[in-house]
């Protein structure tokens, strides 16, 4: 006899109804100073980060940067338990977008103080959701 044919695919699990209750993006922040930036990143150990913030501490100016797929300028939505904030981003280091913030931006303070998470989205590219880990807090202290 022919054996059974075999199982069809899983369907891929419906999204959430609240970016709150998606999986985590695989990963952990870490952080380091490096060349007067202070800088975290998030990703999976010995793997390219798909998240930073850096400090540029002369400048006194922040960069938040994701990676995806970016021609020219293009909105980056921050998600917090705060509300959602869009900031202009562009080509930023290594590719990806990045986005210009200053120290008192209280895009920056929504981010720290999430209830342990934000999402970042960019159109084109699938959200991520990111823990609200001390690494993130060090980095802007560092720019204030």
């Amino acid at each position: 006899p022919a054996p059974p044919p075999p199982a069809p695919p899983r369907p891929a699990p419906p999204a959430p109804a609240d970016w709150r209750d998606a999986p985590q993006t695989r990963g952990s922040w870490s952080w380091a100073a490096e060349g007067g930036r202070s800088v975290a990143r998030y990703g999976v150990a010995g793997s390219a980060p798909v998240a930073m913030l850096a400090c540029d501490r002369a400048a006194r100016s922040l960069n938040l940067w994701r990676t995806g797929a970016v021609s020219g300028a293009v909105p980056l939505v921050i998600t917090s338990t705060s509300g959602r904030q869009m900031l202009n981003a562009t080509n930023g280091e290594g590719g990806g977008a990045a986005a210009g913030l200053s120290p008192r931006d209280p895009v920056l303070d929504a981010i720290a103080y999430s209830r342990g998470r934000f999402m970042l989205e960019m159109p084109g590219n699938p959200p991520l959701y990111l823990p609200s880990w001390p690494e993130l807090t060090r980095v802007i202290e560092d720019c204030r």
